[in-house]
Order: structure tokens, then sequence, then C-alpha cells
């Protein structure tokens, strides 16, 4: 005969078998837990170890790449400062442009990374190139380079979005300066041209898995050049990217894991901001490739652990498998238990306890309160029209609601002493001990304004949102005090802020019964 749970501890044997199957269970979960423990840490070690190189990795190869962005354009820069001073002491008439033309083709043999060398008057006219033949009709006055010299009196380089060259097509990063007379008006642009493909050909020196990324930006966030090249992607903003919104403004240079959201890949970036130019170089390598050994090690440790712990867990399942139909029918009727007291002291729909348990709560707290010589406060609420939403918007809609302003209610309820009751259809209340009139008031006014806050919808109502009234009463329990009575006062309090014309709470004086109205602008 199957013996009773409550007399478990009476049967024969038990005492001598409950301690051996704790004990059984206790050895294989301690050392399940070692195991793992040790696991853990051993992996967390060797990933932190990798990443440490990564990152150092990451951040030499961003200080190459900045380091040679800068080289590239201060060696242009020098070229280009020499030659507009050139130009504002001698101009760039007829005679002087012969000589011009063959210093322009000299800077640019001399430097690789040139596309090429253009003057423009200022009109945004072709006068010079380091080309032979100079374009027709080809005016360049809508460029962003041309528009900020001519707007800006600064006569320091000014590196502009990528563009294509309108003689050949090539996309360069254009690097300028401002050309001025001898009185300081502007008369042209300078400009030099930075092949595209010299960059691309710089990232490519770089071994980067299949899923890496390199790119030159500007420091407002617009894409000069990347790698993988993608010319749909040239020019674009990188403003809104982790990179510019929240590292780069604390530091100028550092290392950071982001989940791309063009891809969904996870990388290590690099990130430097170069200091003399506007310029910004990231490069990334994603985790995978970064983790790739120690996943391979994290496996093989895995498994060896796992096979250990799984001939434990068997040598521990023959002590412990007697005892398991036991212990589930016990947690089911603990279960079973605490369910049936759920419903039993609250609302199915809104969670908030309901009336037995206020009731109960009731009677504690005036003991306490008479004890204490402490006050104690009620707020009772009604949703304003609630009759009309339901008409305009369904059951379904109007539960909802209910839970929502349930939710208020545990929300401005701080305390745990606080209560927040659905005392009946779309009325409620709140039990506040220890608290006087004026913190009962405060808090109705946090309810109301939090109600309002929501922001839901009520074409019923004159606001045409959601609104409550609130009645409140504090007193101070003497022990022979009536909870009907109690409830009755915060009662007329609630209507009277409901005559008043709703979404607002009153105050019930516990002299004279007289309501004071707190007005829904408060």
């Amino acid at each position: 005969m199957p013996i009773p749970i409550h007399d478990l501890q009476q049967a024969p044997g038990a005492l001598k078998r409950l301690p051996l199957r704790k004990a059984a269970a206790l050895f294989v979960v301690a050392v399940s837990l070692c195991l793992f423990g040790l696991l853990y840490l051993q992996l967390e070690q060797s990933r932190r170890q990798d990443l440490a190189v990564a990152q150092m990795a990451s951040s030499n190869l961003t200080r190459a790449m900045a380091q040679q962005a800068e080289d590239t354009f201060l060696a242009a820069d020098l070229v280009m400062t020499s030659l507009v001073d050139w130009i504002q002491d001698d101009g760039y008439g007829a005679a002087q442009r012969p000589r011009l033309q063959r210093t322009f083709a000299r800077r640019v043999q001399q430097l690789s990374q040139l596309h090429g060398m253009f003057l423009f008057d200022q009109q945004g006219q072709w006068v010079l190139t380091s080309f032979n033949d100079l374009p027709h009709d080809i005016n360049v006055a809508d460029r962003e380079y041309f528009k900020f010299h001519q707007q800006n009196a600064s006569t320091v380089a000014h590196i502009g979005p990528a563009i294509r060259n309108r003689e050949d097509g090539e996309w360069i990063i254009p690097i300028s300066k401002r050309v001025n007379d001898r009185a300081g008006n502007f008369q042209g642009v300078l400009l030099a041209g930075i092949k595209m493909a010299y960059f691309d050909q710089f990232f490519k020196s770089f071994s980067l898995d299949d899923n890496g990324i390199m790119f030159l930006g500007l420091t407002d966030g617009t894409l000069l050049a990347r790698r993988p090249f993608d010319e749909s992607l040239i020019g674009t903003s990188l403003a809104q990217g982790e990179i510019y919104q929240k590292l780069l403004p604390n530091a100028a240079a550092g290392t950071a894991m982001i989940n791309s959201v063009v891809d969904g890949v996870t990388r290590l970036y690099g990130y430097r901001q170069l200091a003399s130019y506007p310029l910004v170089v990231s490069a990334a390598t994603s985790r995978d490739t970064i983790l790739k050994g120690w996943y391979e090690r994290a496996f093989q440790s895995s498994v060896i652990v796992a096979l250990v712990i799984l001939g434990i867990g068997l040598f521990g399942w023959v002590f412990i498998h007697q005892v398991r139909d036991g212990e589930r029918i016990e947690k089911n009727l603990r279960k079973a238990q605490r369910s049936l007291e759920q419903i039993a002291t609250h609302d199915s729909l809104t969670g908030l306890a309901n009336r037995r348990l206020f009731e109960r709560s009731l009677e504690i707290e005036f003991a306490r309160g008479a004890r204490q010589v402490s006050p104690v406060s009620l707020i009772m609420l009604d949703i304003d029209f609630f009759k009309r939403y339901n008409d305009a918007y369904g059951h379904v809609a109007g539960d909802h609601c209910l839970t929502q302003v349930a939710q208020v209610l545990k929300n401005c309820c701080q305390r745990k002493s606080d209560l927040a009751v659905r005392y009946g259809g779309e009325e409620f209340a709140v039990l506040l001990p220890d608290t006087d009139i004026n913190g009962a008031l405060a808090i109705a006014g946090q309810i109301r304004r939090s109600v309002i806050d929501k922001r839901i919808t009520h074409s019923g109502s004159p606001t045409e949102y959601l609104t409550v009234s609130l009645g409140c009463y504090s007193f101070i329990p003497n022990g022979n005090d009536s909870p009907e009575v109690f409830i009755q006062r915060a009662d007329a309090a609630l209507y009277q802020a409901k005559n008043a014309g709703r979404n607002r709470a009153a105050v019930l004086s516990p002299e004279d019964g007289l309501a004071e109205l707190m007005r829904s602008d408060r």
C-alpha cells in the first residue's frame, strides 16, 4: 500500500534513505559545478586573452592607417601650400600658366597618391590642371569644396566628400585650399585629387577575413573610402553609427565590439581620429574569426567535461530516481497551493488584490495603526465614463483598459505595505498604512497624472483621453473603528470628485465630513 506523503517521514527506513538521496544529489551537483566552474574559468581566460591580442592588433592597425592617411594628406597639403603662395604672389595670368602647368604635372608625378591638381577661378571655371588638356564647358561652382572656400576665409586645407572627376570619371578625395589676391579677396580654389584607388590598394595590403571592414571617413560621418569597395556606399553617412555616436565623443581612439546594423555581423572595431585633419579611420575583424581557435578549444573541452558529468550523473541517478515521482507530486501540490492562494486573494484580470485580501489587510492595518498611533489612508478611484468606453470600444478593449490602470496603481505603490485593490468593476482602491492625508493626496495626484500620461484614447470623455476620479480619506484608528465606515467616507470623497466634474481628487475631512477638491490641472 502506498505511503501517504504527509506520513513519509514516519515510514520505516525513510530516515536512512533520505540523507543518502540528499548526499547523492549534493555530490552530483557539487562535482558538476566544480567541473563547470573550472571549464568556465579556463575558457573565459582563454577568450579574454584572444580578444586582448585582437584588440592590440586592431589598435596597431588603426594607428598604421591613421599614420598613412595623415602622411598622404600632409604631403598634398604641403605641396598645395607652396603653390598657393606662388599663385597669390605671381597670379595665374597667361604668362604664368605654362610654368604653373608644368609644376602641377611634376608634383603629381612625385606624389603617387595624387590623381591630379586643378586650379579654378572665382566663378568655378577651369584655369589650369596637371593634365595637358583643359576641359571645356565644365564648371565646378556647384561642388562642395568650391562653395566651402567661397564662403569661408580660412586658408586651412579642406577635405571634402569623395567625388567623381568630371574629366575622366575616376573617384577622388578632394583636398583643397582657398586662393586669395593680395588684398585677401577670393580668387579661386586649388584642388588636389587623392586617388581613392590609392587607399584601396593600401587597405588590401592588410590581411583581413572575409567579413573584415576598413574605412576612411570624415569626422561628420561621411564615408570616403572603404574595404571592401562598394561604390553605392561612398558618400553615405556613418554619423548615426555607434563609433560616431558613442565612442568618438569619449575617446579619440579605441576598440569596441559592435554588432553591425547593416549585415548583423559582430565585429571588433578599432578606430582613431586624426589629430591634424578631420578624418577618422577604422578597421574591424569579425568576432567569429578572432575566436575561431577558441571555439575549437571550447568545443573539445566541453565534450570532455560533458562526458565526465554524464558518467557522474548516471551514477547519481541510481540513488535519486526512486524519489522523482514523489518530488514531482509534491512540487505539483505546492504549485496548486500557490495558484489557489493567488486565486483566493487576487483579481484574475488585473493581478491586483481582491476584496477578500483588502478586508483582511484593513483589519491588520487598523490594529497596527491603533497600537502605533499612526494614520491609515484610503484612496478610492473610479474610471471616468467607463461605460461609454466599453460601448465605444468593446469589452475586450475595456478589459485592456482596466489592466493598464491597474499597472499605474502598481507603479505608484512604492512601499511593500501599500496595497492596490480592484474593488469592483471599474472601481479601485489603494490602502496606504502610516500615511496622512497629505501623503494620500500626493499619491492620488500621481495616479491621476500617470493615467493621463498613458494617453489612452477615450472618445466618450470631454478630454478625449481616459481619466480617473479619486477620493481620499485618512484617520488614526482607535481600536473600535469600522472598516465599512472607512470605505464609505473615501467613497463619499470619490463621489464629491465625480460630482465636481471628474478628473480630479477630493479629500474628505475626518472632522466635519467636508470634501476639499484638487482640480485636474494640479
